[in-house]
């Protein structure tokens, strides 16, 4: 019933909300709905058109109430939320006077992005920019909560993406009218409220578990970053796993005592700095972004962020370059990359070579240290945080003997390859956990498994830990944890 449940169970053993899951059955009877999203529904449920389970609501003239955003993973949020960790533009100073009001458990849809998922129920009562849709049940006989788990499905993606309009899927748009002719499975109301329990319980247990994988991430990551940092700065010899003997003081304010012997030299004394710009030849080479996760392959076909009007003043990247963002260093999610890959790279980063590659391994695993623990900050100018080019070719760093950069750096690989393993296993269990949920879902709301009579047996439980309407905190911590942004793609303009 559920793709990849085996994979998924023999990851996560079953437990008490597993064995209630899997005690579910089919409905005794079903019907064609009619409907090629919908299938088979149950024999006694209702299949509607739009038109006769919402209505539009167009009400205007409330700029001082508080305003809301659709998104496409996390629903219906309030921007005040969404700008808190995000770089998106305050739009607190725009006349508001046509915006849309959005009173609690109405419906509101991103017109441009329904295709996407950018659709929700709302918890709030706010105001919504007038390129969102907004509807309300017709009848008390229906639930939000139960419109809010169907209308997310990806089913109701596919059927939204063949209701709409557009010359280019970047301006496909589901307009209010298209929205009337999708038909909609509705359930008697007290099997909505029976799928809406079932659903939320079901929810908080597969939330609870993907937040523990999460943690475990989060702690992973750290003992990672702990790792790194003692090594690099010689806090331990990684030969004995033992300090060294002695120590002295680098001279060096973000650095602190190394081993006597260490030496500590300029940047410019190990990485040499290069631009060779692609000029019109851009055509011919890869874009490349420095993410948290190494220098990636940007999509061009699927563009995030803004992308300039000609890639003239982008700088050629070679394997082995050390890639720096030297300015908002705060706000990047990594500020520094090296490069297994052959492309170009926007022009407000910069790009070091090192001919030697156990040099330059440390170099790198060493400035990782300091970018994971914003170590820097006494180089930085100006309210950009910027380094300058010749302030960091100046700034000095320990360099080991030649012995001992080559045992730091195959003991890291070696160490560092068996976190990235645990990590890895820990995301695949979130996506395992969270493909179960989607499917899930769809059964459920689609009729295709009966949950009246689990729902009925199941304790009343606190939810004050979960939000009532989406997955906040799960996506916020995912975004914390992944952080995959490029910075240059939203700061062209320092090229």
């Amino acid at each position: 019933m559920f793709s990849r449940r085996a994979e998924l169970l023999e990851k996560n053993p079953p437990r008490e909300g597993e064995r209630v899951i899997s005690t579910l059955k089919p409905y005794p009877a079903h019907k064609d709905s009619g409907v090629e999203w919908l299938g088979q529904v149950p024999e006694h449920w209702e299949v509607l058109p739009g038109r006769t389970v919402f209505r539009e609501i167009n009400d205007r003239g409330h700029p001082d109430e508080q305003m809301l955003s659709v998104t496409i993973t996390r629903g219906v949020l309030r921007q005040a939320d969404l700008l808190a960790d995000s770089s998106k533009k305050d739009s607190s100073n725009e006349d508001k006077s046509n915006y849309k009001l959005v009173q609690p458990g109405d419906l509101v849809y991103n017109k441009m992005r329904a295709w996407q998922g950018a659709v929700g129920v709302s918890a709030y009562r706010g105001i919504v920019s007038p390129a969102y849709i907004v509807q309300r049940l017709r009848s008390a006989e229906n639930l939000a909560r139960y419109m809010h788990f169907l209308l997310r499905t990806p089913l109701f993606a596919s059927e939204a993406e063949r209701w709409s309009y557009g010359i280019t899927s970047d301006q496909w748009s589901l307009r209010a009218e298209e929205f009337k002719c999708i038909y909609f499975s509705l359930p008697p109301l007290l099997e909505q409220t029976a799928i809406v329990r079932f659903l939320d319980w079901a929810g908080r247990r597969i939330r609870r578990v993907i937040r523990a994988r999460q943690r475990r991430i989060k702690l992973l990551e750290e003992y990672k970053q702990a790792l790194i940092h003692r090594a690099v700065t010689g806090k331990i010899d990684v030969r004995t796993c033992q300090p060294y003997p002695a120590y002295k003081p680098s001279g060096v304010e973000w650095l602190g005592d190394v081993p006597v012997h260490w030496d500590i030299v300029p940047n410019r004394a190990v990485l040499r700095l290069k631009k060779h710009l692609v000029g019109k030849a851009s055509t011919d080479y890869t874009l490349l972004s420095l993410t948290k996760g190494g220098i990636v392959v940007r999509d061009l076909e699927n563009p995030e962020g803004k992308f300039p009007t000609s890639f003239d003043t982008y700088q050629v990247v070679e394997p082995g370059d050390i890639i720096f963002c030297l300015f908002d260093i705060d706000e990047t999610p990594r500020a520094i990359g090296l490069s297994s890959l052959h492309g170009m790279i926007t022009g407000a980063y910069t790009v070091f070579e090192c001919t030697d590659p156990v040099v330059r391994a440390y170099v790198y695993l060493f400035y990782l240290a300091m970018d994971n623990g914003k170590f820097l900050k006494p180089l930085y100018t100006g309210l950009r945080k910027v380094i300058t080019k010749s302030a960091f070719l100046t700034a000095k760093m320990p360099l080991p003997t030649k012995e001992e950069q080559t045992a730091i750096v195959e003991y890291l690989d070696a160490q560092t390859a068996k976190i990235d393993t645990a990590i890895a296993a820990a995301r695949r269990e979130i996506d395992l956990l969270r493909e179960y949920r989607t499917r899930l879902i769809s059964d459920v709301v689609t009729g295709k498994v009966d949950v009246r009579e689990v729902a009925a047996r199941l304790p009343e439980e606190p939810s004050e830990e979960d939000a009532p309407w989406t997955d906040e905190e799960e996506s916020a911590q995912d975004e914390a944890l992944n952080g995959e942004g490029d910075h240059a793609a939203i700061s062209e303009e320092d090229g």
